[in-house]
């Protein structure tokens, strides 16, 4: 999504007027600096800050609910919050892949050789990833890859904590079993 000038955020969406534009400009007007204020400290980037609070105005305009404009200020609040939660999820994710890896064993010097062959400890990862069952894969990615705890991804995929460890562990004891065989027959 590129990034707006929040001056008027709602002047490009419709031309004509209508009762839900009306009430989100009244609240753009009265409620704009408040919302990056709360933005900013969360993100501590006032770009983001502006760029959530523009993904939160075009979801609340498309909202069917009209409902007084106090509780379209608490509900505008609360979409930006959660939408300022998911870019702090993916930023801490960005860091995570960088810093750690999938496994610690493919952290070492970056040395041509070494590049070659985590590149195909990698290939060999995924062929291995992909022959998971498919409730134990997507636990596996939604927990390794995309950070979720374990009681995110349970909700997520209406199971229980206890399920999703067992289809992490399995999926980590595969792919460590298959990344031996591979290095001792490579």
């Amino acid at each position: 999504m590129t990034p707006l000038d929040l001056k008027d955020p709602l002047e490009p969406l419709s031309e004509g007027t209508s009762p839900r534009r009306d009430l989100v400009a009244r609240l753009f007007r009265e409620h704009n600096e408040a919302l990056l204020r709360f933005l900013a400290a969360r993100l501590h980037s006032h770009q983001e800050a502006k760029e959530v609070a523009q993904e939160a105005y075009v979801k609340l305009l498309n909202l069917d609910r009209h409902q007084a404009i106090s509780y379209q200020r608490a509900f505008l609040f609360k979409i930006a919050a959660n939408l300022a939660v998911d870019r702090i999820r993916g930023r801490e994710r960005n860091v995570r892949a960088r810093e750690t890896g999938l496994f610690d064993e493919l952290r070492e010097a970056h040395t041509p050789e070494h590049e070659a062959a985590v590149e195909q400890e990698v290939e060999q990862l995924e062929k291995l990833i992909g022959e998971l069952p498919a409730k134990c894969r997507q636990a596996f990615l939604l927990y390794k890859i995309q950070g979720l705890e374990f009681s995110e991804v349970a909700a997520r995929m209406a199971l229980s904590e206890r399920m999703v460890r067992d289809y992490v562990v399995r999926a980590i004891l595969f792919c460590r079993v298959g990344l031996d065989k591979e290095s001792h027959h490579g």
